[in-house]
């Protein structure tokens, strides 16, 4: 397994495997990354809390274990920030490359999005019980901006398909981006101080 340095900050909760516990979640990382001098607005906030959507609703979604909770630990350590999501399901584990979801699905976008937008991402298992920890990294130069994530540009009508309001995330590189057959004008969570 390998080694990580020590963390300049820390923040690890347990959360209770229901969509009201990944929410909760959600919005306690975007709350301490704020008070950490990354206020919400801000590229890396806006990344990282979507990030942690992701893995917390997989975590509820296919690593549910009734009576378990989940755990989320984010650190800080030289420039990279760490999410670590972790279930008690071993046995239904994530693929290691995200799969191409049907365009048509509802579902199966959540890894994509993941490899996109992070710098790596991976999948351990927990080495004293069942279970594993899916996390994912972002390097983070000086000024509070990802290194390898550029703003998206607004689209040009502010509508989803479905009719919701949208706002732009900050999107990968552009050749991230293409390899991955992404759009530039993914909708994100919107403000997690709601």
């Amino acid at each position: 397994m390998p080694q990580h340095p020590a963390p300049e900050r820390g923040f690890s909760m347990r959360f209770t495997s229901t969509p009201r516990g990944a929410r909760l979640a959600r919005r306690l990382v975007s709350h301490r990354l704020n008070d950490w001098g990354h206020p919400y607005t801000t590229p890396v906030n806006e990344t990282l809390t979507l990030i942690t959507a992701e893995l917390t609703a997989n975590a509820v979604r296919h690593g549910h274990v009734p009576g378990r909770d989940f755990h989320v630990q984010l650190t800080l350590a030289e420039g990279t920030f760490r999410i670590e999501v972790t279930d008690t399901r071993a046995e239904k584990q994530p693929p290691s490359t995200p799969p191409n979801p049907d365009s048509a699905s509802e579902s199966g976008r959540g890894l994509l999005l993941v490899a996109a937008l992070a710098d790596d991402w991976g999948v351990t298992p927990r080495p004293a019980a069942p279970g594993k920890t899916v996390w994912a990294e972002l390097r983070v130069r000086t000024g509070g901006r990802p290194q390898t994530h550029l703003a998206a540009p607004r689209p040009a009508d502010s509508a989803s398909a479905y009719g919701h309001n949208t706002k732009p995330f900050p999107a990968t590189s552009s050749r991230r981006r293409d390899d991955l057959g992404l759009r530039p004008e993914v909708a994100s969570y919107g403000d997690p101080r709601r």
